[in-house]
């Protein structure tokens, strides 16, 4: 893949991610401007990755240890 297309393939991803977290692909579609399709297809390709990165997101924020104040 190119440097050049590199930021676009990031704006994908993140409309895939939108798209998983809300559950409502077709929302997402109307609100990023583009076909329902185009999102279903970016989400095939890109959902095992996304997914992935979601779940790390979780463990780290679940992970972090609460501060004594907290308490």
């Amino acid at each position: 893949m190119s440097q050049k297309n590199q930021p676009m393939e990031e704006v994908k991803k993140q409309y895939v991610c939108m798209a998983l977290e809300s559950g409502n692909m077709a929302f997402i579609a109307r609100k990023v401007g583009v076909s329902s399709s185009t999102l279903h297809k970016w989400v095939r390709r890109y959902r095992d990755e996304i997914e992935e990165e979601m779940q790390r997101e979780n463990e780290t924020t679940l992970s972090v240890p609460s501060s004594s104040h907290d308490l």
